[in-house]
């Protein structure tokens, strides 16, 4: 939850496009590794996070376009 938080403020109100992506790959990453756990106790569970992480993977595209056109 912190690196969801994180991002915004990163982003959008310091301008820091280069940490900010860091930040969308390390909450990809937590989402991925929540999928894997989620899975194990309850397969439902995981599927349920399979839209965040489509959202966070189209968040990432936009975030890094961004960063390498003001780089």
């Amino acid at each position: 939850m912190l690196l969801n938080a994180a991002w915004t403020p990163l982003f959008f109100g310091a301008g820091r496009y280069g940490l900010a992506f860091v930040d969308i790959c390390l909450l990809w990453l937590a989402v991925g590794a929540t999928v894997v756990l989620f899975h194990r106790v309850h397969r439902w569970a995981a599927w349920l996070l399979v839209p965040y992480a489509a959202w966070v993977t189209y968040a990432a595209a936009p975030n890094l376009a961004i960063w390498r056109l003001n780089a």
